[in-house]
């Protein structure tokens, strides 16, 4: 054998040996330890990982784990919660020297609060202090929030090279970058099933071999949240009707064109002039004006609703949407039957309550609405708060979403007639389209 393939086959040995230790105290994750191929590569700084492969270089390898394979245990693992918490994919549009710390910082983090003699190791000074400068401001300790905090921090370059030789430990150099969308888009759909089948089994089947995990189920729950873009949520709350237009997909061009080049002008077949199209037509948005929700992130959410009314493809040209403000009794409600009107409505916005939060105003009132015919065909109602209130004991007979603002969402419990989505502050005020997310155990958007 060559020397090179010496190299290759000790450090095979070591990362097949770090492999089953691991394994062996975290069984669910069996997968996800198994998904990674080893790639020999001297270029990498160590270990590094794309998703796909493992990345190593033969003499660091070997270095490290004769100086301590607990490193070599903890570094494995530190790449394939990378994956698990797709890391790799979601950069959109940061600063990646600052979201590649914040990546770090959450996924040791996790290591850090594991209890498991295999990859167990002293905390320095610089790490708690970090660690506990984060948790005044976050309970769970993503790498989106972290980003979102150490950007507020406005560090100087010496503490921030401080934190990145603390917590760098593999080579980010073979993430995918954010033009590669094909490469991200396998990536992502490989750890998507890995992830959301462990922590299934971290809350089923293996609770006893889970324990020791630390933090590692809370970020599972944060990250495993399905996404769904607000303006194709709204969609649900769609009709199917007729509208005068042109109907494209039974019109026949060939016919029409030769109609005019035999006759000048005169087509041979007239295009349809309606046709039948799925869009909403009414529905009731009520915002909960306790004290807990600010003007700002209310404007936002509306911002997002005009957003949607004012595509000629999800909204028909003349609407029914009520604007109900809400705290423990009805304050206002707004008809809206067209965009000018939204947008006349947010530029004049004047939030009135400021009371406690009960849910059951806002649907006797919808209920009376209904009652008096002034909702013809209701196919929903999106309820937009950020705390806990009394909820209706009977079902509605339209689709209920309650929209929440909070980041604890596994603390609050929704009828299992309504659906819960969760938006976090950072998804309103940021630019771009508005996600809403929907934690697993509750009624999923259809």
């Amino acid at each position: 054998m060559t020397t090179g393939e010496k190299l290759e086959m000790v450090s095979r040995k070591i990362l097949a040996a770090s492999r089953n230790e691991l394994y062996l105290k975290m069984r669910f994750l069996d997968v996800a330890l198994s998904s990674l191929s080893f790639v020999m590569d001297i270029g990498v700084n160590g270990l590094g990982t794309d998703g796909l492969s493992l990345y190593y270089h033969p003499q660091k390898l070997g270095g490290l784990y004769r100086e301590d394979r607990v490193r070599v245990n903890r570094l494995y693992l530190h790449l394939v919660l990378h994956g698990i918490f797709h890391h790799m994919t979601r950069s959109r549009g940061r600063s990646m020297r600052l979201y590649s710390l914040a990546c770090d910082i959450a996924t040791e983090s996790i290591l850090d609060s594991m209890q498991h003699r295999c990859i167990l190791m002293s905390r320095s000074a610089l790490r708690r202090q970090t660690y506990q400068r984060l948790s005044k401001e976050l309970k769970v300790l993503s790498a989106d929030k972290v980003y979102k905090v150490l950007e507020s921090m406005e560090l100087a370059e010496r503490e921030l090279s401080a934190l990145e030789e603390e917590f760098r430990v593999d080579d980010h150099g073979y993430w995918p970058k954010e033009e590669e969308r094909k490469r991200q888009e396998e990536i992502e759909n490989r750890w998507k099933d890995i992830s959301e089948q462990m922590e299934t089994e971290m809350e089923t089947f293996s609770k006893e071999m889970s324990s020791g995990m630390g933090d590692l189920i809370g970020q599972l729950r944060v990250e495993n949240r399905e996404r769904f873009d607000y303006r194709q949520f709204l969609k649900k709350f769609s009709v199917l009707r007729e509208e005068t237009a042109v109907d494209e997909d039974s019109f026949d061009y060939v016919f029409y064109t030769y109609g005019l080049s035999l006759y000048g002008n005169l087509p041979l077949v007239e295009p349809l002039e309606w046709k039948e199209t799925r869009k909403v037509e009414e529905f009731a948005v009520v915002i909960d004006t306790s004290m807990s929700c600010t003007g700002q992130l209310v404007r936002k959410f509306l911002e997002e609703t005009y957003g949607v009314l004012s595509e000629n493809n999800s909204f028909f040209r003349k609407v029914n949407i009520h604007i109900i403000q809400c705290d423990d009794q009805v304050q206002t409600d707004q008809k809206i039957t067209s965009g000018e009107e939204l947008k006349e409505y947010m530029e004049n916005l004047e939030l009135r309550g400021e009371g406690g939060t009960d849910f059951r105003p806002a649907f006797e009132y919808v209920e009376a609405l209904r009652r008096q015919h002034v909702f013809g065909q209701l196919k929903g109602l999106i309820y937009f708060t950020d705390g806990k209130g009394t909820y209706p004991t009977k079902m509605p007979p339209y689709e209920t979403a309650f929209v929440f603002l909070k980041e604890d969402y596994e603390d609050m419990e929704v009828p299992p007639w309504a659906m819960k989505l969760v938006l976090s502050e950072e998804d309103l005020t940021q630019q771009g389209s508005l996600d809403v997310y929907c934690p697993k155990g509750v009624q999923e958007y259809r």
